[in-house]
């Protein structure tokens, strides 16, 4: 989502590059440039120009140490300033001092909120909660059955009751079954409705009356910009709101929501969908998302998803059979691979990298690759996977019509393999398995 915004960022950053001393003018012809590249991202107009001057009195009132570059000591500066722009510091989820915790998720129609639901009881799940999904959305065809199936994936109960036409009873008989199996966290999934309904609006009150939120999250649409930020302020203003939910922030959108949404509404932004698959949602941390608009890169959550996603002990056998022999065989290959893709979409991981998102820009990663890869892999023999050089012209051409591929592409898989255990054994001749194990 951030990517146009950081190019221009990084753009107007370059004027300060291979200057000795910060000016005045410089200084505001800079922040001129990123007031532009923010208006561009659809962040709201009084936050851009707020935030650009708060920038600048930072920038004038600082003298550069001799340590860093004038363009390191605005980045800096822009830094912090993104940092409080986006909330500041991480705001985790309330508990009930009292289980269960009661989350109303409320939003717009089309926002995401039966999706978000079952996202989030994944999130709480992996904390080792015990969530229970309430279908309060009666609206809506098929909501409750979306709810449902979502609920049997992930081995949630789902209270729902299609008879019921008042939805505040259906939220308090979930609440009622979650205290009886004693599960600690209800998640209400409401109907989409318009600020400007009324009546709905007032329907979604008694919800609140009824269940007692510990947190009202409102689910906003990422990728309508400054539309999210008002319709986050028209909702604030009638329900007691806790905090926001951005979704599809793996979009195309320019980012003005989630640049706008807390300076406008106060609210912290509590989590950021980032993809379909359930466990596509994370928490929100001003700080590393800071770091990502920057081009900065975000290692602790990427050491985070990896330590979510990779087997321990299949990591550890690797790591050893790798330090004691300076290579491994396509089996393992394939392990390391199915490791990487618990760990979600190649490009999302590969911007969280410092530096790389740059690099990266107007590049295309082809999303059926690895499944290629992976097919060409499963059409060998475990014989040829163990020892790859038995495989001859014949071997290759049976291997490409399993796989449904090209000689052309098992021949490429099998020269990048060779590479890579090349580069293994330099690494263990270099360092020893010592390093490998650090």
């Amino acid at each position: 989502m951030f990517d146009e915004l950081s190019a221009k960022l990084d753009s107007a950053f370059a004027r300060f590059r291979g200057r000795g001393i910060l000016d005045d003018a410089m200084i505001a012809e800079g922040m001129r440039e990123v007031r532009r590249a923010l208006l561009e991202a659809d962040v709201h107009f009084k936050v851009a120009k707020e935030f650009c001057a708060r920038v600048e009195e930072k920038a004038r009132g600082q003298e550069v140490a001799p340590s860093v570059t004038p363009a390191q000591q605005v980045i800096k500066i822009v830094h912090d300033e993104l940092v409080e722009l986006l909330g500041g510091a991480h705001a985790p989820l309330a508990e009930a001092k009292q289980p269960p915790t009661v989350i109303v998720l409320a939003g717009l129609q089309g926002s995401g909120k039966t999706t978000t639901a079952g996202k989030l009881a994944r999130v709480l799940q992996k904390r080792n909660r015990r969530p229970l999904l309430v279908a309060a959305d009666i609206y809506r065809p098929a909501a409750i059955e979306q709810l449902e199936t979502l609920g049997k994936q992930l081995d949630v109960p789902v209270v729902s009751d299609r008879d019921e036409k008042k939805v505040e009873r259906i939220a308090a008989r979930g609440i009622a079954r979650a205290r009886e199996e004693r599960r600690n966290v209800v998640i209400v999934d409401t109907a989409g409705r318009l600020h400007v309904d009324d009546d709905m609006m007032a329907e979604l009150e008694r919800v609140f009356a009824v269940a007692e939120p510990d947190e009202a999250l409102l689910v906003a649409d990422g990728m309508t910009g400054q539309d999210a930020v008002r319709i986050a302020e028209t909702f604030h203003a009638r329900l007691p709101l806790t905090g926001v939910i951005l979704t599809k922030l793996d979009g195309d959108a320019r980012g003005g929501a989630a640049l706008s949404i807390h300076a406008v509404t106060h609210l912290p932004i509590k989590f950021v969908g980032t993809g379909e698959r359930l466990d596509a949602l994370e928490p929100f941390h001003p700080d590393r998302m800071a770091g990502r608009i920057l081009d900065r890169g975000d290692v602790v959550t990427l050491v985070e998803r990896a330590q979510e996603s990779i087997d321990e002990e299949e990591a550890a056998r690797l790591e050893d059979k790798v330090g004691r022999r300076g290579q491994f065989d396509l089996d393992d290959f394939l392990t390391a691979m199915r490791q990487l893709k618990k760990m979600g979409p190649l490009e999302g991981l590969l911007g969280m990298i410092p530096g790389v998102g740059k690099q990266l820009k107007g590049a295309k990663v082809d999303p059926d690759r690895m499944k290629r890869t992976e097919a060409i892999v499963l059409s060998m023999t475990a014989a040829e996977r163990r020892n790859p050089k038995i495989l001859n012209g014949s071997r290759r051409k049976r291997i490409a019509r399993g796989s449904g591929t090209t000689v052309q592409e098992v021949n490429q898989l099998l020269k990048q393999f060779a590479e890579m255990n090349k580069m293994m054994k330099q690494l263990k001749g270099a360092f020893g398995p010592k390093l490998l194990r650090r």
